[in-house]
């Protein structure tokens, strides 16, 4: 079974800078896209950033610019370093991956959230 663990929410104002990071763990063979996902109280989850394993990466356009994501494969961690904070910015954050395990099997894998608030 694999798991996801996030870490590096927190609370921070306007105009500062947070770093999300995610470790995958378990039977792992490889890991194809991570990504990360928000949810904001009373709207729906939205992809915010992904990115391939080779690297290709992939905004929404209200942070691009902002926030930038990365990967250690071989760590199997990704990270989400946002600068620049807005209040509209203050969601649950969820990383995403897709991973095929070491009995071949391909599985969408969610984390438990962090939370992130900016204050205005």
């Amino acid at each position: 079974q694999v798991q996801l663990v996030e870490s590096g929410g927190g609370l921070v104002q306007a105009g500062g800078s947070l770093r999300l990071s995610c470790a995958a763990s378990g039977s792992i063979f490889s890991i194809n896209h991570m990504g990360w996902y928000r949810q904001a109280p009373g709207k729906q989850r939205e992809l915010v950033a992904a990115i391939s394993s080779g690297g290709r990466t992939n905004y929404a356009g209200s942070v691009k610019g902002r926030f930038t994501i990365s990967r250690d494969n071989a760590e199997n961690t990704v990270y989400l370093q946002m600068n620049s904070l807005k209040p509209e910015d203050t969601a649950v954050y969820y990383c995403n991956a897709n991973v095929v395990a070491n009995t071949g099997r391909y599985s969408e894998v969610w984390g438990q959230g962090t939370l992130v608030t900016v204050s205005s």
